[in-house]
């Protein structure tokens, strides 16, 4: 199962890493990211392939990592993401 995660805020060091390290708890294998630095506004775009079933509590976990960093992280089922872009 795959997921894409987005995440846009105020540039600081080690977004990609807090981001990198909740997936890696989570067993979650990073296969595509996408980042831009515009003036102070970060933004990423990654995509993600969960082995185990924890989609869930990926999600919990990096909307939190994201609300202690002042960072909106998003992390959308891929099923979900592929619906809206057929419509």
């Amino acid at each position: 199962m795959k997921a894409v995660i987005t995440v846009v805020g105020k540039d600081t060091v080690g977004i990609l890493a807090k981001v990198s390290a909740v997936c890696s708890d989570y067993e979650a294998n990073i296969m595509e990211v996408s980042q831009s630095v515009l003036q102070d506004l970060f933004a990423m775009i990654m995509l993600v392939e969960l082995r185990k079933k924890n989609f869930k509590e990926l999600s919990e976990h990096l909307t939190a990592v994201g609300e202690e960093n002042n960072l909106k992280i998003h992390t959308m089922h891929e099923d979900i993401f592929n619906s809206m872009h057929k419509i």
